[in-house]
């Protein structure tokens, strides 16, 4: 059985998408992608079946990362299958604790920056949305710092696993 990732923030067209993206390629590096799936989801519906923002996909695509992306909406029920959520704020934290149907499922919900031991207290990543396009490259750049914590504690939960 897959150990499932699904990344969530507000519209699932920024943020998400691109830690989606970059932990996949992760993943893969580490010839994992038969062991761990990855996906992304919004705490909100308003761009469900959109595209990711252009800004998301101009920065993935010049550091080499796939951008193929549709928006959706994050479903409580979807808890009882994964593994782990992973809010990109704080505010997304907190709404998805609050979506959780159990408190094992509460749980599985965790701040990306978390993963960065060098974030300090300040663990949100910031939404590049409605600010220029430096924004989404700073973005990038917290996300792929944090998924080399992430990737070691999946790594982790997956040596109790069966191959």
């Amino acid at each position: 059985m897959a150990y499932r990732v699904c990344f969530v923030c507000t519209g699932n067209i920024c943020r998400s998408p691109m830690a989606e993206s970059v932990f996949r390629a992760r993943v893969t590096e580490a010839g994992l992608e038969d062991r761990v799936e990855v996906d992304s989801a919004g705490t909100g519906g308003w761009h469900e079946g959109e595209p990711a923002d252009p800004r998301t996909v101009s920065v993935l695509e010049e550091h080499g990362y796939d951008s193929d992306h549709v928006a959706r909406q994050f479903q409580p029920s979807w808890f009882s299958r994964l593994d782990l959520v992973i809010a990109l704020d704080t505010g997304h934290l907190k709404a998805l604790r609050r979506l959780a149907p159990t408190e094992d499922d509460a749980r599985k919900v965790r701040l990306l920056r978390s993963y960065d031991p060098a974030a300090g207290d300040d663990l949100d990543v910031p939404d590049p949305y409605y600010g220029r396009r430096d924004g989404f490259q700073e973005c990038l750049e917290m996300v792929e710092t944090a998924s080399i914590g992430l990737l070691a504690a999946v790594r982790e939960q997956l040596e109790g696993r069966a191959a």
